[in-house]
């Protein structure tokens, strides 16, 4: 059990998942710190109520994980670390950058993962995130779904370098464990959607479709593949709860997936999109696009039995939520992309 108060790293710290899990954790009371070169992030998603909720001059480092020893100096009097940082985007972004994509996240968890490992017992806990992504292909490529389950990992046959990148940092924290005897913890995420994000033309589906939204007719409302596939969607606050739940309950205790048991296609959250949107939009499916793994969701009775979680958001508030925000965002900025 990790003490009540803590000091605590979050690799990619700026990003959706981090920036949010950075905020609960100083409400609770822990001394964070953040890295991220931000990429993806941005400081201002560190803001609560207009002002930061840490010290960005004290607390806040900009850094490239990928190069070699560029956290040493991070983890003096760090507890745990939060391991969130890597290169990440949407379908189109990630099936174009498969061998830079690959050998970016590798280079960043391995490097992470030496840092730990020469701070010895100094670390009283390593949690990583990885992702769903890293299952084989073989459970994903129909559209009859049985809930994935965590000892279906292997033999291993992910679909895009993008999982065989993340799978490879979960074998590297396996390591870590075994070697160095600092419990770890794995997180397989399904699909997080939420705020703050990326809505532009590395975004994910959710905040694309969004996106193309409020901007028609000026952008075409245009969804990649048929739409039939699908994913197990899972809001940012459930996210962050099993995160905060796992420092206290989760470490040593290996891979746990977080995902909702039901599988949502991508014809069904656009639907939604357009129905939230109140506007006349026609959908159009370019199946000349890729679309990844046809459907998954998550068996997450493992996190249910150990951590006592299980998923709360609604989809449909979360996406309304989530398009309140970025349209909020667009008319700020004036921005759109």
């Amino acid at each position: 059990m990790i003490q009540k108060t803590s000091s605590i790293l979050v690799t990619g710290g700026a990003g959706m998942i981090g920036s949010n899990l950075v905020k609960r954790l100083v409400k609770e009371g822990h001394k964070v710190s953040v890295v991220d070169n931000l990429w993806r992030g941005k400081l201002d998603y560190l803001l609560e109520n207009d002002k930061p909720v840490i010290d960005l001059d004290t607390d806040f480092y900009n850094r490239d994980l990928s190069i070699a020893n560029s956290c040493d100096d991070l983890l003096e009097d760090i507890d745990i670390v939060y391991h969130l940082a890597d290169i990440v985007a949407g379908i189109d972004y990630v099936f174009s950058n498969q061998g830079s994509l690959f050998r970016q996240n590798n280079l960043i968890n391995s490097n992470v993962i030496s840092s730990v490992r020469n701070f010895g017992k100094k670390v009283k806990g390593f949690i990583y995130v990885g992702t769903a992504c890293s299952f084989p292909l073989t459970r994903q490529n129909s559209l009859d779904v049985v809930p994935l389950r965590e000892e279906e990992l292997y033999p291993a046959l992910p679909e895009s370098a993008y999982g065989w990148s993340k799978l490879m940092g979960q074998y590297e924290t396996d390591l870590l464990e075994s070697e160095t005897g600092i419990p770890c913890s794995v997180l397989m995420l399904h699909n997080v959607y939420g705020s703050p994000c990326d809505y532009g033309k590395r975004s994910q589906v959710i905040p694309a479709l969004i996106r193309k939204a409020i901007n028609f007719p000026k952008e075409d409302f245009i969804v990649w593949g048929s739409g039939e596939q699908g994913r197990a969607f899972i809001h940012v606050d459930d996210v962050v709860n099993a995160l905060c739940l796992t420092k206290d309950k989760g470490l040593g205790k290996g891979v746990i997936q977080i995902g909702p048991s039901v599988c949502t296609s991508i014809k069904e959250i656009a639907e939604t999109v357009v129905a939230i949107s109140g506007r006349d939009i026609n959908v159009v499916y370019d199946t000349t696009k890729p679309e990844g793994d046809k459907a998954r969701s998550a068996d997450y009775s493992k996190a249910q039995r150990i951590l006592g979680w299980e998923p709360l958001v609604d989809l449909r508030s979360g996406l309304e939520q989530q398009f309140n925000w970025i349209k909020n965002r667009i008319e700020i900025d004036g921005s759109d992309l």
